[in-house]
């Protein structure tokens, strides 16, 4: 059963800047803020380089991913999700995930800008879903 709701799956769809919470050796958190995506029932996200939030992953899989929803104007308080999730490192595919992305995040016509290689994909297997919207009543 997937905890990707339709009112989930369209807000990641939509692009939102998403906050990955992963843990650094020493038990504190590490956040980032990264473009999201959807393949099936998972979360992904694509990474160059192997920075602090691949190792730390790679160490430790459990991880937060957190982002708001779009503001409704006189909304008391806005909607927003949290996914706690299992992420897997995969080596490859990054620059071709990131360029999906870059349509969704920039514009469809553009290109992921950045440097050329294959990098990595981080995969989100949600566990549980928190947060306001329609989405937490999922839990």
């Amino acid at each position: 059963m997937t905890l990707l709701t339709p009112e989930l799956r369209d807000l990641i769809s939509s692009g939102p800047l998403a906050h990955l919470t992963t843990i650094n050796p020493d038990g504190s958190p590490q956040v980032s803020v990264i473009w999201i995506g959807l393949d099936g029932d998972d979360v992904v996200s694509g990474h160059l380089g192997r920075h602090v939030k691949v190792r730390n992953v790679e160490r430790d899989p459990r991880v937060v991913l957190s982002f708001d929803a779009p503001r409704v104007p006189g909304a008391f308080l806005a909607e927003y999700a949290v996914l706690h999730a299992t992420a897997t490192v995969t080596a490859g595919g990054a620059l071709d995930l990131l360029n999906s992305l870059t349509k969704v995040y920039v514009n469809p016509d553009a290109d992921f800008p950045g440097p050329r290689g294959d990098g990595f994909v981080l995969r989100y297997s949600i566990n549980r879903v928190g947060g306001v919207g329609p989405w937490a009543a999922a839990r």
